[in-house]
């Protein structure tokens, strides 16, 4: 039994959107002006500023899912400054009731400020002042944050208890009341409900344009505009149904069911979000946005490293700035510059895995991932993917405030790389994967009529494809390499691409793990392996798949030894009585 103590809104607001732009800041506004959530809206501005109230608890929640996540995943051991509570969760010690990085109620209070929200959302659509876009707008928003929030419990926890009401009082929670504890496929499938229906009938593909709204003369260019990372708030749409649909296709494929449609929607999805962006032809030629290309050794440290999410691969992102007091920890754990902490460090074995032939054939020092990832300071080893010693976008070790990327542009290469995979088109995840789509890729890249390379075809122009050099625009100078032919030094990652020496499940299984050992490389230390291995092994059934990938960063064989019977138990799962 646990309780939900109230939620009651605190948030600031602004006078008018006179006041609201003045300001340095719209998350630090300065008034006196309160709203009480008994009261409901009363004004579009406070309509808008509420939903600022559930990005500040996502704010609090976005640190925690990476620690919790890569203390137990393939890359993070403690340091001799570690707390026991870290320490526990890299033993997978079975009873997590009071560790504090276990405990999930962070997770719980962005759900009870979505459901909040929505309530005084559907009340003040009747008021005769409702800016109808920007509520449509904001109410997608809003569900979309409940179901990622729901999703991350699911692939951490692998259940949630799940509720739709608004919480204005102290509440016994019991399941089969109003609140549900739903395990994995049932969440799945509640939250492919939840985008499918929305709320209040709601597309929940709408974005709201934070840039358009307290700019609209637009007297500052997006590009140098401070309003442009507030676009990036709210979990993307593609990236949330595909991760869903990845996911059901995953239990169906467990159950042995037909899960083709699923894969088919995560693919369509992501290539016309891919699309989208790979097509902008504001620059003709040189575009590199959302497409490694052999600009990305370049820009590929600033992903992080730098003050605002990065345009050329951000798609949505947790922001905070550490002179308004938003912050998060990650530095604090991971950095040994005073006056950090240094908790967790990443393991030496598995560093050499970044250099292994066998886990990242062809990897060289020159892997500009490995020398992204890990820093050197002080004879310790340390994760500089978030602040490296010398960063220029965060010059003292206390700013807290590197944004948490919910998904990126290598994101959705990488899951339209696994429902490709098992679409069975393979010469498309391996172009994608490994080598990049070209002019005269497979049969023929161009021809919208072939299954292979369906929707990869330029929505200009059917003839050609924007991926490749010969743009539907003319010559570009960056075209797609691939996820490891964009880095200098790397070679294929075998993969199969067809079925003759393997069959086809078993060719499936082999790019599925090929496919998760890449991951391991370009999502270090971000959180995102954790679920993708948890994932793979509901596919298969098969907790070993964990068990052999995180049990490599052990340096001590019994407690190895441990974890993976841990593992083997069911312990790919964070332990916590809900």
């Amino acid at each position: 039994m646990k309780r939900i103590y109230s939620f009651i809104h605190t948030l600031c607001l602004v006078g008018g959107i006179a006041a609201l732009c003045a300001c340095s800041d719209f998350w630090d506004p300065e008034t006196e002006d309160e709203f009480n959530g008994e009261n409901g809206f009363t004004s579009n501005t406070e309509m808008y500023t509420g939903f600022l109230g559930i990005m500040t608890k996502m704010q609090a929640v976005g640190d925690k899912e990476i620690l919790l996540t890569e203390t137990r995943g393939e890359l993070i051991e403690p340091t001799e400054e570690s707390s026991n509570e870290l320490i526990s969760l890299y033993n997978y010690d079975q009873n997590l009731q009071t560790n504090s990085y276990a405990n999930p109620q962070g997770f719980y209070e962005v759900i009870i400020a979505c459901n909040d929200y929505l309530d005084n959302m559907r009340e003040y659509k009747s008021k005769p002042n409702v800016d109808m876009d920007a509520w449509k707008s904001l109410v997608a928003s809003t569900v979309r944050t409940k179901v990622w929030t729901y999703k991350t419990l699911a692939e951490i926890y692998g259940q949630a208890m799940w509720f739709d009401d608004p919480i204005t009082e102290m509440t016994e929670i019991r399941t089969g009341d109003r609140f549900q504890l739903l395990q994995l496929p049932q969440l799945i499938d509640r939250c492919l409900q939840l985008m499918e229906q929305g709320y209040e009938g709601v597309d929940t593909s709408l974005e709201i344009d934070w840039y358009e709204w307290l700019d609209p003369t637009h007297s500052v260019s997006l590009s140098n505009s401070q309003y442009r990372k507030w676009n990036y708030m709210a979990p993307s749409y593609a990236g949330l149904l595909a991760e869903l649909c990845l996911w059901k296709g995953a239990i169906l494929d467990a159950e042995k069911q037909d899960a083709t449609a699923y894969y088919k929607r995560a693919a369509d999805v992501l290539l016309t979000a891919l699309g989208k962006q790979i097509n902008v032809t504001s620059d003709p030629g040189s575009n590199v946005y959302w497409l490694p290309s052999a600009a990305t050794p370049g820009h590929y440290s600033p992903i992080w490293n730098n003050s605002q999410p990065y345009p050329y691969e951000a798609v949505s992102a947790i922001i905070y700035d550490y002179t308004n007091n938003q912050t998060n920890t990650l530095l604090k754990h991971f950095s040994n510059e005073y006056p950090n902490l240094y908790l967790l460090r990443p393991s030496a074995k598995a560093q050499e895995l970044f250099l292994s032939n066998e886990l990242n054939p062809g990897a060289a020092t020159n892997d500009t991932r490995y020398k992204c990832v890990f820093g050197q300071s002080g004879g310790n080893s340390y994760i500089a993917k978030f602040r490296p010693v010398g960063s220029s976008a965060r010059v003292n070790a206390y700013q807290d405030d590197c944004h948490i990327y919910i998904y990126r542009a290598t994101q959705y290469h990488m899951m339209l790389c696994e429902a490709l995979n098992h679409l069975k088109r393979f010469i498309a995840f391996n172009a994608v994967l490994n080598t990049g789509v070209k002019a005269g890729e497979g049969d023929d890249c161009f021809n919208p009529s072939m299954p292979e390379w369906e929707g990869f075809a330029s929505t200009v122009d059917p003839t050609k494809c924007d991926w490749t050099g010969t743009a539907n625009w003319g010559t570009r100078k960056y075209p797609s390499l691939g996820i490891r032919g964009c880095f200098t030094g790397l070679v294929p990652r075998t993969v199969k691409i067809n079925t003759f020496e393997l069959g086809e499940q078993g060719t499936i299984r082999f790019n599925d793990m090929a496919l998760l050992d890449e991951s391991m490389l370009e999502f270090a230390a971000e959180g995102k392996v954790y679920p993708m291995i948890n994932r793979m092994v509901v596919r298969y059934g098969d907790p070993s798949i964990a068990a052999d990938r995180i049990c490599t960063k052990y340096e001590d064989a019994a407690l190895a030894a441990t974890v993976r019977q841990r593992i083997m138990d069911g312990g790919y799962w964070v332990p916590y009585d809900l």
